[in-house]
């Protein structure tokens, strides 16, 4: 994964070499102050940004900001990721996934800012040219899988609603949508299916993932029937260090570079992640600091491989505050797929800093991985092999077809061993997961048909 002077593809080295040393500026003088260096210059008792304000301390975690230069460093990066992905642009409506952790409350809160800035540029304006962006809120209940006590779920509840209320202007659409609901709407008894699905998947890593693709493919349906263009996740660095460590300890490795760039269009909703840059020790902190209410009780717990990584990421952080940065920025030394390129922006309503922005960080069709064909249960990216052994089924055949459609993690981890027992987890599957493999398998014949068409006859040829 290491970039190499001459195999390298992503020409965005001196880029990457930039960020890396501002990075480290940051990280140095958060380990200046966890040392408890001390000093008699009187400097080194204030903001290292602007020399003229006590730096914050919160129950025992220093930092050499002040309450205020902390917070704009870290909505600095938000911003940037933005504007330099064009991840928002005046004409969308987002749709912001908030769990109640703090990764996820404080891109809420940071969108809220945006869209605030952008309502009162409207109102200043005299033309009123560019539309202010639209945002909704997205909670997905999972009481049908972690039961909770009904009397603090509804306080949980209550408290999403007030943060959200909170908020306006302008105003937050919020859906709270059971799991279940992945189902048809006319689906019969849809969490004791739910359930049963769940319990078919003996290992527990295997199980937390399905319920993982589950929750997105609720968030997606969500998106599509309220009209949003944009899918807002909280995923910061620790959070895709964590991930990168897991996805190659599962044998992940080729789909990796797919899920760890800030955007992913791969969906029908495209996924971006505007906190990709930020710590979650930093996301933390703010949220103590400015007050922003959590609700970790929609959170589920974590097991098998991914708690198992999340707790040796957290003690290589304790080792050194640069180790999730490290990790990461190698990951994305990888290449990443076409569906991750941003698509070039047209419309004369978004601004053109953004759009020079956009093209400068836009990245080239030969600097991309093609891929035609999905797992139909995590929708990763298969690879040629993969996808030669899955051309060769004619037609779609429950059972027969599904397991080599899916991705070898998959495979392994969720899907059931006996073909008896596969017949009836299929079953069990809601509709888009299963259309998902029968889709792949045409789109793969008419690839194959593509790639061979030069030495295909025509009917005229035949007839001569």
């Amino acid at each position: 994964m290491a970039c190499s002077s001459g195999a390298c593809q992503s020409n965005n080295c001196y880029k990457q070499e930039e960020e890396e040393e501002s990075e480290q500026n940051s990280i140095a003088s958060i380990l200046d102050a966890k040392r408890g260096t001390e000093s008699n210059d009187p400097q080194q008792s204030l903001c290292i940004k602007c020399k003229a304000n006590s730096p914050i301390s919160c129950t025992g975690e220093d930092v050499r900001f002040c309450a205020d230069c902390f917070r704009s460093n870290l909505y600095g990066k938000f911003r940037l990721a933005v504007s330099s992905h064009a991840m928002i642009t005046p004409s969308d409506k987002v749709l912001v996934a908030f769990s109640g952790g703090p990764a996820s409350r404080v891109a809420l809160q940071f969108v809220h800012e945006m869209q605030n800035r952008a309502q009162k540029n409207f109102d200043a304006s005299r033309d009123r040219s560019l539309p202010v962006f639209g945002v909704g809120v997205a909670v997905i209940d999972e009481s049908a899988i972690y039961p909770i006590p009904a009397h603090e779920f509804d306080e949980a509840i209550t408290e999403i609603k007030l943060v959200v209320s909170n908020l306006a202007p302008p105003t937050k659409e919020l859906h709270i949508v059971p799991i279940e609901n992945v189902y048809a709407s006319d689906s019969v008894d849809k969490r004791n299916r739910l359930k049963e699905l769940l319990d078919s998947v003996t290992d527990v890593t295997g199980k937390e993932d399905l319920l993982l693709h589950l929750k997105m493919l609720s968030l997606q349906k969500i998106a599509s029937e309220n009209g949003y263009s944009r899918l807002i996740l909280g995923s910061c660095t620790s959070r895709i260090a964590c991930h990168v460590i897991s996805a190659a300890v599962k044998g992940q490795g080729y789909s990796l570079s797919a899920n760890i760039q800030y955007v992913d269009a791969r969906w029908d909703t495209p996924i971006v992640l505007p906190l990709r840059d930020c710590l979650s020790q930093e996301l933390n902190l703010l949220c103590r600091v400015d007050g922003l209410k959590t609700v970790e009780l929609l959170n589920g717990p974590s097991s098998g491989i991914n708690h198992l990584v999340s707790s040796f990421v957290a003690l290589l952080q304790e080792e050194n505050p640069s180790r999730e940065c490290t990790i990461v920025r190698t990951a994305g030394k990888l290449t990443p797929f076409h569906f991750n390129r941003i698509p070039e922006i047209s419309d004369c309503n978004v601004p053109l800093a953004t759009r020079r922005r956009q093209k400068r960080f836009s990245l080239q069709p030969k600097e991309s991985i093609s891929s035609e064909s999905f797992c139909p249960i995590c929708i990763s990216p298969l690879n040629k092999s993969e996808m030669q052994t899955l051309s060769g089924f004619g037609s779609f055949q429950s059972s027969d077809t599904f397991s080599p459609s899916c991705c070898p993690s998959c495979r392994f981890q969720i899907l059931p061993k006996d073909p008896h027992s596969m017949e009836h987890f299929i079953s069990l599957l809601p509709q888009p997961l299963a259309a998902q493999s029968k889709h792949d398998i045409g789109g793969n014949l008419n690839l194959l048909r593509e790639q061979i068409q030069d030495f295909l006859l025509s009917d005229s040829d035949s007839e001569t």
